[in-house]
This record gives C-alpha cells, sequence and structure tokens, in this order.
C-alpha cells in the first residue's frame, strides 16, 4: 500500500496545485468547488491508505506529505482571501513605530507608509478584491468592508484617487497581540519588496511544524496512532488557508496543539501555550474545557481540588493574554480590541438572519431562539467535558466543544476550522472532517449558486450526519467489545 499512499498523494499535490494556480475563485467558482472536491476525496484515499502502509514508514510518509502540501501553497498569490494584506500592513506600520490599533488603513496620517502594491492606482482599481479607501479618508463610500464591494469599481465611481488590497480598510484592526507580534516579526525578516510571499512561507513553516508536533504527540501514545497526522498534514485546507491565504490561525492552532500536549503533565506550561493561542486568533479559547477535561469529577472528593487544577492552567493562559495586550495598551490611544464588537455584529452573531448563522438551529427553532440555544447548548457540552471527559486525552473533549461549536454556529470562513483539523489529528475522530469540509463548500460554493445560505445548511447538515454515525458506530463497537469477554466468561463456565 505504500505504492497506492504515495501515488495518492501525488495527485493531491498536483490538484492542489492547479488549484491554487487557478482563479477561478472570481471567474468560475463552480469550478473551483469541483477542485477542491476532487483534491479532499484524494485527501480521504491517501489517510486511508496510509493505515496500511508499514509502521515504520508512516512518519517519514506524513512529513514529506507535509512538505509537498505546503509546497502546493506556495505556487500562487493568494486566492480566496484577503486577510495576508492586513497582516502586511499591520507589519509595516508597526515597524514604523505607531501602533497597529490606533490608525484604519485608510487614515490619511498613515499615507507615508503606502506604496502602489497594497494601495494601487487606476485601472489596477478595477481588479476584483481591491477595496476603496473613500470612506475612510471622510468620503461617502462605505462598501469598503464586503468582499462584494471588489464587484464595484472605487475609481469608475470618481469618490477615491486610490484603492486598496486590504479588505475593511476604514476599519481598526482586530488582530490579538501575539498575532500582531508575528506580523511585526515577519515584516523584519523579510526582504525589501517581498511583499505576501514571506507570510505564505510562513505559513508552509508552521504548517509542517504543527505535523511534526502531531506525529510526536502521537507516537508518544503508540506507534500505531501516527497515521493520524496525516489528518492534518495532508488536508487541503492546510494548503489553501494555511500557505496559500497565510492565515495566522495555523500559529494559534500551533500553540493550542502544543498546549493541550502539555496541559496534563505540566499545566502551567500548558495554560500558558493555549494562552498565546487565544492571544494569536481567540478562537483557541475553545479548547480549554478540553485541558480541564475530567477536573469538576476528580476534585469531587478533595475541596478545592477543581478549583485548584482548573486556576492552574486558566491563570497562565489569562497572564499570557494580559501581558501580550499590555505594551499594546501602554503604546495605543485606541482600543486594542479594534473592530472586534463590529466584526461579531457583521457575522450575524447577534442577528441569525446575517450570514446564515446559526443555520442548523433555525431549522428547528425561531431565529430569536437560536443564540440563546447556542449558549445553552455549548454549556452542556462544556460541563460534560469537565465532569465526563478523559484528562489522559484533553484533544478529545476539546474536540467535541470546538466541533459542536462549529455545527451551532455554522460559520462560513473555512480557514476557521484548522484547529478543528488539527484536534481530529489528534483523536483519530476523522467523520469531523466533515464539518472543515462544509465551511469550505459554503465559502467557495456558495459563490456558485443563488442560494449560498442553502447551500451552507445542506452542507453543515450532512456533515452533523455525519458525526452521529460516526458516533453510534464507534458506540456500537465499544458495546460489543464489552460483551465479547461476558460472553467467554460464560461459555468457560462449567
Amino acid at each position: 500500500m505504500t505504492a497506492v499512499t504515495t501515488a495518492a498523494l501525488a495527485a493531491l499535490t498536483a490538484v492542489l496545485v492547479l488549484a491554487v494556480r487557478s482563479d477561478a475563485y472570481v471567474t468560475d467558482p463552480a469550478s473551483l468547488a469541483g477542485w477542491y472536491a476532487v483534491a479532499w476525496a484524494l485527501f480521504g484515499a491517501a489517510a486511508w491508505a496510509l493505515r496500511h502502509v508499514p509502521a515504520r514508514l508512516v512518519a517519514p510518509l506524513v512529513l514529506a506529505g507535509s512538505v509537498a502540501v505546503a509546497a502546493a501553497g506556495l505556487v500562487a498569490e493568494p486566492r480566496t482571501s484577503s486577510d495576508v494584506y492586513r497582516y502586511v500592513w499591520d507589519g509595516r506600520v508597526q515597524a514604523a513605530g505607531v501602533s497597529p490599533y490606533d490608525h484604519v488603513p485608510g487614515d490619511p496620517a498613515l499615507s507615508r507608509l503606502r506604496d502602489d502594491w497594497l494601495f494601487p492606482r487606476g485601472a489596477e482599481c478595477e481588479r476584483p478584491e481591491r477595496f476603496g479607501v473613500a470612506a475612510a479618508e471622510g468620503g461617502p463610500a462605505a462598501a469598503e468592508g464586503n468582499p462584494a464591494a471588489a464587484k464595484s469599481s472605487p475609481a469608475a465611481e470618481g469618490r477615491t484617487t486610490s484603492c486598496t488590497r486590504i479588505n475593511r480598510p476604514s476599519v481598526h484592526t482586530i488582530y490579538p497581540p501575539v498575532a500582531e507580534g508575528y506580523f511585526l516579526l515577519v515584516h523584519a525578516l523579510s526582504p525589501a519588496d517581498a511583499r505576501h510571499k514571506p507570510f505564505q512561507v510562513g505559513g508552509a513553516v508552521l504548517s509542517v511544524a504543527v505535523s511534526a508536533l502531531l506525529l510526536a504527540v502521537l507516537r508518544r501514545r503508540g506507534r500505531d496512532r501516527a497515521h493520524r497526522a496525516a489528518y492534518w498534514a495532508w488536508c487541503p485546507a492546510v494548503a489553501v488557508e494555511a500557505v496559500n491565504n497565510a492565515h495566522v490561525d495555523v500559529l494559534g492552532v500551533l500553540f493550542a496543539v502544543a498546549g493541550l500536549a502539555a496541559v496534563r503533565a505540566r499545566p502551567l506550561r500548558g495554560g500558558a501555550l493555549i494562552g498565546a493561542g487565544i492571544a494569536t486568533k481567540l478562537l483557541p479559547a475553545v479548547v480549554l474545557p478540553g485541558a480541564l477535561a475530567g477536573s469538576a469529577a476528580r476534585g469531587a472528593g478533595r475541596p478545592g481540588g477543581a478549583v485548584r487544577r482548573a486556576l492552574a492552567a486558566l491563570l497562565p493562559a489569562a497572564a499570557v493574554v494580559g501581558l501580550g495586550y499590555l505594551p499594546y495598551l501602554l503604546v495605543s490611544h485606541g482600543s486594542v480590541l479594534g473592530y472586534l464588537g463590529g466584526y461579531a455584529a457583521e457575522e450575524g452573531y447577534d442577528d441569525p438572519t446575517v450570514k446564515n448563522r446559526y443555520a442548523l438551529l433555525r431549522l428547528v427553532l425561531p431565529a430569536s431562539w437560536a443564540q440563546p440555544a447556542v449558549l445553552v447548548l455549548c454549556a452542556a457540552v462544556v460541563a460534560y467535558v469537565l465532569l465526563r471527559g478523559d484528562p489522559e486525552r484533553p484533544w478529545r473533549g476539546a474536540l467535541l466543544v470546538t466541533g459542536t461549536a462549529f455545527l451551532l454556529t455554522t460559520p462560513g470562513y473555512s480557514w476557521y476550522a484548522l484547529l478543528l483539523i488539527a484536534l481530529i489529528a489528534l483523536d483519530g475522530r476523522w467523520e469531523w472532517l466533515g464539518v472543515a469540509m462544509a465551511g469550505a463548500a459554503k465559502y467557495v460554493g456558495g459563490r456558485a449558486v443563488d442560494d449560498s445560505g442553502l447551500l451552507g445548511t445542506v452542507a453543515y447538515a450532512l456533515a452533523g450526519t455525519a458525526v452521529l454515525a460516526g458516533w453510534l458506530v464507534r458506540r456500537r463497537a465499544q458495546v460489543r467489545a464489552l460483551g465479547e469477554p461476558a460472553r467467554a466468561a460464560v461459555g468457560d463456565t462449567p
């Protein structure tokens, strides 16, 4: 099966190269969705074949495949997201001695930092994914924060002298302090006029580092688990979102995985690493219940035991987040939370009719009940993990909480699922990969259909069904395994 695995991996890499080099996200999103479907199918075939490869070859194959998949993401400029241009800008602003939280990109006070690449003019503004800067400069334009604004031409509207590659140029940055430090570091290490490529290379390095870390954690628990690392290392989402689009989420994933691996034996270190992940992208906060899995039950017989265990991980996490923000608090004149509140509103967390939020719940509940239902259900899952979770496998509880949150909130940005994919690799519950595929279907496929909300709802419904089916199959296997010794004992009775 080694040859089959290698062939499937080579085909996967080739398809990813073709998908990344294509500009079909703008010109033919249905075609791009097709390429993604082929890539995911090849990924599944390669991961399945890897299970039958000799154990001594698994780790080398996983790492080699991780490098190949990451390299596929480097073959073109970012194709399906413009977030990296904000990273470039924030790094540039900090290098100039200015807090990234104090000015929006369109602020004339920072005009000295603009160049013709991030802020093109003339005919360049006619291209897709260009955003007007007039509103940030006091003009009447109001559509800069939405990718749909790229369909209109800022130059043609006559209200702006330039456009920008940076989305939402009229709002302050949303990124937490560790992410901002990463942006500054990449800027400092980059050659002049390097543009987006250093961030893509950084994403490739980080994605392979996550693969190596997953292998180390899994091999420590038994060589038969090493193949699970391929769920991350070979996943198409890693090539597209962590490398090609260079999303900083991959850095948060690295910290979160390292924290979960350490938290059982060294809660202070584990908590601090998870805190660094939270201070990178906020989303890794969802792994904290997993880090405390079973603590409530184990501390029940010892007064204050659960509290002490929780604080051993939570306090370092909070300290890292607080210390990360402190330098920016001292030098910034504006809020270091930036556009966080506006982003939550824009994404429909307050209004479920926006962005098809809480799509599955809204199939059975009135829209006004969806948000309270999410809070209640997530609280119930967190309580279950705290009471019944496995402290030896904190990633299992983290996967349950994270996956449940995804199914309940139905996000439309496919890079959010990078954290989920890493947790799947740690725990081996591959049926959750459908949730990651649902996000990609909604984000890319939604551009090719008249009703993107309906497509997203169907995709997440299928993903939830797959998760439920996987649970039932595993549960049945567990019951059967428990019943076999009992039957054997009855048969041995004289």
